[in-house]
């Protein structure tokens, strides 16, 4: 079985979400299209902190079709950083994220 090397997630500025504290412990995130931005599905606002003792977060899929670095769903950016979006209004978003 051929193993494929998911995009890391190298920074998440996003203080309200379980699986970051000193970097995102998530295994893999989502990034999602549900009101048409760049958002990381993954995001869980508790005061719980989870997920995984190392940092190994990646881009498990992606469903912003309309995005540079996406190819069949999947992310072909070397690398992604997660933050509040551009309109402010976004609690947790691919600030990678190029339209096409």
């Amino acid at each position: 079985m051929a193993t494929l090397e998911m995009p890391a997630v190298t920074e998440c500025t996003v203080a309200g979400c379980s699986y970051n504290h000193d970097g995102c412990h998530a295994f893999a995130i989502t990034v999602g299209s549900a009101d048409g931005s760049a958002d990381c599905g993954t995001f869980i606002p508790l005061s719980r902190k989870g997920g995984l003792d190392k940092v190994v977060a990646q881009v498990g899929a992606c469903s912003r079709s309309n995005c540079a670095f996406n190819a069949d769903l999947e992310c072909t950016a070397s690398s992604i950083r997660v933050g509040a979006g551009a309109s402010g209004a976004d609690t947790a978003a691919c600030l990678t994220f190029q339209a096409s």
